[in-house]
């Protein structure tokens, strides 16, 4: 009885902590999200479909942060872990961005065939200009993300959160780094 009310609260807080971290990614791919579509909207000048617009941008977070999760679940980007935090944000922000990449045309392709239309023409009329353009607002804004979500690992979570968002009294029970001094040189 006990390893099942056991086995009941562990799923319990997992599925909590998986819904945290959907929603989490969710609200800052919308943010930047929003931002860009906004942009564009005052850019262009082009108020008539704002909901559209924003209804679209809004998904796109939703679908996107669902497949960053099911990416990182395949343990994609683990490669560089051990590398200096740099190199493993960058790493990973390149290779989800490529996935999300992947996942659009996958997208675009399922859009064509439910209309009854070549798949294999999503190739081929997809504009590489705006696939681009859009990949590097995708790249830019996974460098930040995954730059924090690699921090957090690092840091372990408790830590990561209470640098980020407690009061500075909590602050004292992270140890801050070590500051190592140049070793006197033996040339010379």
């Amino acid at each position: 009885m006990k390893s099942d009310t056991f086995q009941l609260t562990a799923i319990k807080a997992k599925a909590i902590h998986e819904v945290k971290q959907f929603v989490g990614i969710c609200l800052y791919l919308a943010f930047f999200f929003c931002s860009v579509t906004t942009y564009k909207i005052f850019l262009l000048k082009q108020f008539d479909h704002l909901y559209f617009d924003y209804s679209f941008v809004l998904i796109n977070a939703f679908v996107f942060a669902k497949v960053i999760l099911v990416g990182e679940y395949a343990h994609l980007g683990k490669k560089l872990e051990d590398q200096p935090l740099i190199l493993s944000s960058i790493y990973k922000a390149l290779i989800f961005s490529l996935l999300i990449m992947e996942f659009h045309y996958f997208e675009e392709g399922i859009k064509r065939f439910l209309h009854g239309e070549s798949v294999i023409g999503t190739f081929y009329e997809m504009s590489p200009d705006l696939l681009i353009a859009r990949s590097l607002v995708v790249l830019s804004t996974f460098i930040p993300f995954f730059a924090f979500r690699e921090l957090r690992r690092v840091l372990g979570e408790d830590k990561f959160y209470d640098l980020f968002f407690h009061h500075g009294s909590n602050r004292s029970k992270v140890t801050p780094p070590t500051i190592h001094k140049p070793r006197p040189s033996t040339f010379g």
